[in-house]
């Protein structure tokens, strides 16, 4: 399993209209497969700044079967118009410290 990891800065403003339509995004990329578990959080100390975090069974599972989806068309026409700048994705492994 991999996470998924987003800052996402929204531009001034759009922080209510960048909430409803990430609720529609959800519905997208909860159907894709390899998808486990996903959230957004609101940063406390920026009105406008976010971090979306993602489950996911693999790597591939996101890097392509997400992004090169016709679905994935849907979640940047939703979303991407709202990110200035636009957000650095990065993947996360888990560590076993048992």
């Amino acid at each position: 399993m991999i996470l998924e990891s987003a800052v996402l800065h929204v531009k001034p403003g759009l922080a209510e209209d960048f909430e409803y339509n990430f609720r529609q995004a959800s519905k997208i990329i909860s159907s894709m497969r390899g998808y486990i578990h996903h959230e957004l959080q609101k940063c406390m100390e920026q009105d406008n700044k976010y971090i979306l975090l993602v489950r996911w069974e693999t790597l591939e599972d996101h890097t392509v079967g997400f992004r090169e989806s016709a679905e994935y068309k849907d979640w940047k026409s939703l979303l991407y118009h709202f990110y200035d700048p636009f957000p650095v994705v990065e993947h996360y492994v888990g560590i076993d410290l048992d």
